[in-house]
């Protein structure tokens, strides 16, 4: 166990972006016989989205996204509420009791997310994020990697919020107008002549999820089209830290 928390540790230090934040906790999970897990930080912002770092099913964690399912999710709820870690699945409980809550678990289920372990992750002003690590069966393996495990893994997730807040989480303005890091990033590519397309192959997201993100960058800045938020970010005189195509 000291092992795999060690390179977990090394690899979070040392992870150049989304992409290497997903393989270093992938990696670990994996070891631990816990494949799937999801991480969700909520926003500072009230009109920001959510980041959100996951192995889960790509087409699952863009719905969610797409449909706001944070502000739906009992599970959410739940961590947002209380700073213990739980459990939740069918017979086990927080699967929520209105029939949309009903119909996000059956959702969920279909992407074989049926049982998590979840880690609130709260600070001094309150909660912020969630660790899930799920399943789709709750196999006697699962259960007893949570009971063994439970306080480590409860540590992985504090420390992989701590560095994903650090590199992921300050919101970039636009003339007094906070977007998010990722919307912000598809914004500057497009400044560089980057298609939505283009944007979701240099960012390893798909078109649909950068055109998403550009859309809501429009609607905070308040302009109808991609050129007029572009001319904003210019005049704003914004600029990536470290672009690279």
């Amino acid at each position: 166990m000291h092992h795999i928390f060690r390179n977990f540790i090394e690899s979070l230090s040392t992870a150049p972006d989304a992409q290497g934040f997903r393989d270093a906790m992938a990696e670990a999970a994996t070891a631990l016989d816990l494949s799937c897990f999801a991480y969700l930080s909520m926003p500072r912002q009230p009109r920001s989205n959510p980041t959100l770092i996951a192995n889960y099913p790509l087409a699952w964690t863009e719905h969610y996204l797409r449909c706001h399912y944070e502000r739906l999710d009992p599970v959410i709820i739940r961590a947002l509420r209380n700073p213990e870690p739980f459990e939740w699945g069918l017979g086990i409980g927080t699967m929520g009791d209105s029939k949309l809550q009903q119909e996000l678990f059956a959702e969920a289920a279909t992407f074989g997310i049926r049982y998590g372990f979840t880690v609130p992750v709260h600070d001094h002003q309150g909660p912020i994020a969630a660790v899930t690590f799920a399943a789709d069966e709750r196999l006697p393996r699962f259960e007893k990697r949570i009971t063994e495990h439970g306080r480590v893994l409860q540590l992985m997730a504090m420390y992989f919020h701590a560095h994903a807040r650090r590199r992921f989480d300050c919101s970039r303005e636009i003339g007094g107008v906070p977007l998010s890091p990722r919307e912000f990033e598809c914004l500057e590519w497009a400044a560089r002549g980057k298609s939505a397309w283009e944007i979701g192959r240099i960012l390893g997201i798909s078109r649909r999820t950068a055109a998403f993100h550009l859309d809501n960058a429009k609607a905070k800045l308040g302009v109808h089209s991609i050129c007029q938020a572009v001319a904003r970010l210019i005049a704003s005189g914004a600029t990536m830290d470290n672009p690279t195509a």
